[in-house]
């Protein structure tokens, strides 16, 4: 076997299990090489693009005119749009909160829908109500139609991140998850740096239907391209990639991904796994999201997301008002955060694998030394050592460095921003960056976390931390700037970062309680759930 195989005995749960004699099980986790690995990450990284696209093309829009709420995903042309449409700006920032609503509620949609049904059809649906979303609000001619015509917008592209979560959980074992969930949020996160500065520009010249024009032509472009690349991923449907079904949309391209692969396969045993058809779990998510071995980190994870949404919400305005900029020069600043995330993201990511990795051997030795002293033979590990594998240990640790971090560049931001004839403002936009990549870094850790618990409900997972951290981001955003302008920015933030320190409870509690909850959902899950995991390694079964 070559050196692309992505042996799963490398995999941390699965240390030094004699292999069974199945020669299904024999089989790699996963058929794609590294370049089909690769290139299945860069597709689902620049769909999710659109989402944030629409995000960071308009985070210059607040200036002072629009509430902080709808800096989070409005564009720059926000009072020309109000004037064409004949409403107010009050009315304007509707189409804003609409916008947010959907986009926590969609992925908990279709999250489940791609675990059920495929990837390549949730994507398609998606991408297809997003393109005519656009279309339309190209068009629009009426207030009424563009505050639908949003919410459908939003229902087709905020549910890209979930489903892209969902096929890294696919196609990559716990061992490498880390650095790949880490290139697909840094891909994802590039319209952050560039897109206030392409919005403006767009907006600036050939008006706020320009906008809308370029995500057609973008969209509709990338869904031609998915369609033709994108091979289905989901392990349900063709389990390790080795699988063809007779759907003609899982079927193409994945009949060539089969041929065109540098991974040993064995197609004989492949043809004889029985397929296990999932019904949509709607209710997935919201029961991840109030489960006790998820809502602790979640919460935490959600009160970070918002206080960095809060921060950036607050950009536009302030550095309007303390440093008097302009339109295009505030764009100019979200380079730093946008650059931030990116670089951090990419960093954090190989973090993991070595973290993993290095816990891992630690776990695999102190293993071999009890079955030394206990019965001499070393070589086998039992199903229950398996399980005791130190996931929180292996995926958490680093959490803590970034949270603290995260909240020394939050106080920074807002002590500093407030004396702008005492501070340059090189300071607040470095400390910009330094939240980019903390509040990124925690968000691509915790993610890959939940994809290693929820293994066979990846999207799911992902629309449920999705779900959390748009609502309490929503929640934030809309109170920002009145805090501001009540008691200061300085003490805004301390009282923000106050809440991120309460917050840290809830990753201490993951950290103590996360494996017993783990493993007392693991023996209350139905029977039929079990056989459902029985393709999937010991290293991936939650």
């Amino acid at each position: 076997m070559t050196a692309d195989v992505q042996d799963e005995s490398a995999s941390v749960d699965a240390p030094v299990v004699a292999p069974p004699p199945s020669s299904a099980q024999e089989q790699p986790y996963s058929i794609f090489d590294n370049r089909q690995r690769a290139l299945i990450v860069l597709i689902i990284s620049v769909a999710a693009t659109c989402g944030y696209l629409l995000l960071g093309k308009f985070e210059s829009a607040n200036r002072g005119k629009v509430s902080g709420f709808a800096s989070n995903i409005y564009f720059p042309a926000i009072p020309t749009i109000a004037h064409d449409l004949d409403v107010s700006i009050e009315l304007a920032n509707l189409t804003v909160t609409s916008y947010l609503i959907f986009q926590g509620i969609a992925p908990s949609l279709w999250g489940p829908v791609s675990d059920a049904n495929g990837r390549r059809v949730a994507y398609c649906c998606t991408f297809l109500i997003f393109l005519g979303a656009c279309i339309g609000l190209a068009e629009a001619k009426t207030y009424a139609v563009v505050i639908v015509l949003r919410c459908l917008q939003s229902t087709g592209s905020a549910s890209t991140i979930a489903i892209g979560s969902g096929v890294i959980g696919d196609i990559t074992t716990r061992a490498d998850r880390g650095g790949f969930m880490g290139i697909f949020q840094a891909g994802l996160l590039m319209p952050v740096a560039v897109g206030p500065v392409i919005g403006g520009a767009l907006a600036g010249s050939l008006g706020w239907r320009a906008i809308f024009w370029f995500l057609t032509i973008y969209s509709a472009v990338f869904l031609l391209l998915l369609i033709i690349l994108l091979p289905e991923t989901l392990r349900f449907v063709v389990w390790n990639g080795s699988r063809t079904p007779s759907n003609p949309i899982a079927k193409y391209p994945l009949v060539l991904y089969q041929k065109t692969t540098r991974v040993e396969w064995d197609s004989a045993a492949a043809s004889h796994e029985p397929v296990t058809r999932k019904r949509v779990d709607l209710l997935g998510p919201f029961r991840i999201v109030i489960s006790k071995e998820a809502a602790p980190i979640i919460v935490f994870l959600a009160t970070y997301y918002a206080v960095w949404q809060m921060s950036i919400t607050a950009v536009s305005t302030l550095f309007e008002t303390y440093y008097g900029l302009g339109e295009t020069k505030i764009g100019l600043t979200f380079i730093a955060n946008g650059i931030g995330s990116i670089v951090g993201t990419l960093i954090t990511g190989k973090l993991l694998d070595i973290d993993y990795r290095r816990v891992q051997a630690g776990h695999k030795a102190q293993i071999i030394r009890t079955k030394s002293r206990s019965d001499g033979n070393p070589t086998q590990v039992s199903a229950d050592a398996i399980e005791d594998f130190p996931l929180e240990r292996a995926r958490l640790r680093l959490v803590p460095l970034f949270a603290l971090l995260q909240c020394l560049s939050i106080i920074l931001f807002g002590w500093t921003i407030q004396y702008p004839h005492k501070v340059n403002i090189a300071v607040p936009i470095v400390s910009t960056f330094i939240t980019g990549w903390t509040a990124v870094s925690t968000q691509s850790v915790i993610t890959t976390y939940l994809v290693d618990v929820f293994h066979t409900q990846s999207a799911a997972a992902g629309a449920a931390l999705n779900l959390a951290r748009c609502l309490f981001a929503a929640g934030g955003t809309s109170f920002v700037m009145p805090m501001i302008n009540r008691i200061g920015v300085g003490i805004t933030f301390t009282v923000c970062v106050a809440g991120q320190l309460f917050a840290l409870l809830g990753l201490a509690i993951q950290w103590r309680f996360g494996a017993s909850w783990r493993r007392a959902a693991e023996v209350k899950r139905p029977k039929s759930k079990a056989q459902q995991e029985k393709a999937a390694p010991d290293s991936e079964r939650v």
